[in-house]
């Protein structure tokens, strides 16, 4: 029997089979940004996944949406790889080129910004110091800067290995020189690193606060010379005399610990009875020192001196006017 060819069932097409992408991405123009190298229409970063959806953009802060995958992430072993071979690279080039020339300046300034993770991360063992970090990060730098102009990259040693010890060293070195206000030996301030380190381990070794006779013992040292290691690494601030403490909000240790000297006025007295005495004579001297310092009597002083009471008050008299003169305060 046979069908007419219009009431035979119809087959679809074969391209009709392909179902609708469900989120078409937009045409493209020729004002368009470029696509980034290495990339088609099958692998741009804003291209739609299998199941449809797109990945989303990372945030203004660095942070990626919750659901999101970022896909150009690179994990910190990663980076550390590209910054070593990068900066392996940039030692080649900076060796063939003329020191103080444009190209050596350029290299020069590729290989410090390319190494500044280094700084910042010795930088951040000093956090404790109570010091900005910029200005550690920045005597840092100077350190990696030394050790950029020294390097030999022929000697077969990696550049952080070589850089590590020149960056802290100079670290150590602004806070030993230029922070501290209380200046301490330097052998007091290796031992207190050393001191410090001992009771942090015996802290935990015993779960309490060491005795300095524990501390002398495991560094094999006298407790004298503990007590004055723990003194210097308290040494690092000059505390002011008036500042008020903090937290309790009591005065000043001007305030608790300072008294009125009821003989500090008669200190300009003094000095200035000083300066009178040794313009009179050298007899009239020794009878005002027998008279007001050794509280002898005029009878006392005139056998003393083999002369009359009389004479020895006249003698008085006199160099009283004398000083009275000669005292510039009083006329």
């Amino acid at each position: 029997m046979n069908v007419p060819a219009s009431a035979a069932p119809q087959v679809p097409p074969q391209q009709d089979q392909v179902p609708p992408r469900h989120d078409p991405a937009p045409p493209r123009h020729e004002t368009d940004e470029a696509e980034p190298p290495g990339t088609s229409d099958g692998a741009r970063p804003d291209a739609a996944r299998p199941d449809g959806t797109r990945p989303q953009s990372p945030r203004p802060d660095g942070t990626h949406p919750p659901g999101a995958h970022p896909q150009h992430t690179r994990p910190p072993s990663t980076r550390g790889a590209d910054t070593r071979a990068l900066t392996q690279v940039l030692f080649g080039q900076l060796k063939d080129l003329e020191p103080g020339s444009t190209e050596h300046d350029r290299v020069r300034g590729a290989l410090i910004e390319a190494n500044l993770p280094l700084v910042r991360y010795a930088a951040a063992r000093f956090r404790s110091r109570n010091e900005p970090m910029e200005d550690v990060v920045q005597v840092g730098t100077i350190g990696l800067i030394n050790a950029i102009d020294r390097f030999d990259p022929d000697r077969g040693v990696q550049f952080p290995t070589f850089a590590m010890p020149t960056v802290v060293g100079e670290i150590k070195r602004y806070f030993r020189d230029n922070v501290r206000t209380v200046h301490v030996p330097r052998r007091l301030h290796e031992l207190w690193v050393q001191v410090n380190g001992a009771t942090e381990d015996l802290t935990t070794a015993h779960g309490r606060s060491p005795t300095t006779a524990e501390i002398a013992d495991r560094l094999r040292i006298g407790e004298d010379e503990v007590l004055a290691c723990i003194e210097a690494g308290r040494s690092y601030h000059a505390t002011s005399l008036e500042a008020a403490q903090e937290g309790d909000g009591m005065p000043g240790l001007l305030d608790r610990l300072g008294y009125e000297d009821p003989a500090l006025a008669g200190v300009e007295h003094r000095d200035l009875v000083r300066h009178l005495l040794v313009q009179l004579p050298e007899r009239e001297q020794r009878i005002l020192m027998l008279r007001y310092y050794s509280n002898l009597t005029q009878s006392q002083i005139s056998q003393e001196l083999g002369v009359s009471q009389m004479h020895v008050s006249r003698l008085l008299a006199r160099s009283f006017a004398r000083l009275r003169s000669a005292n510039r305060i009083e006329a």
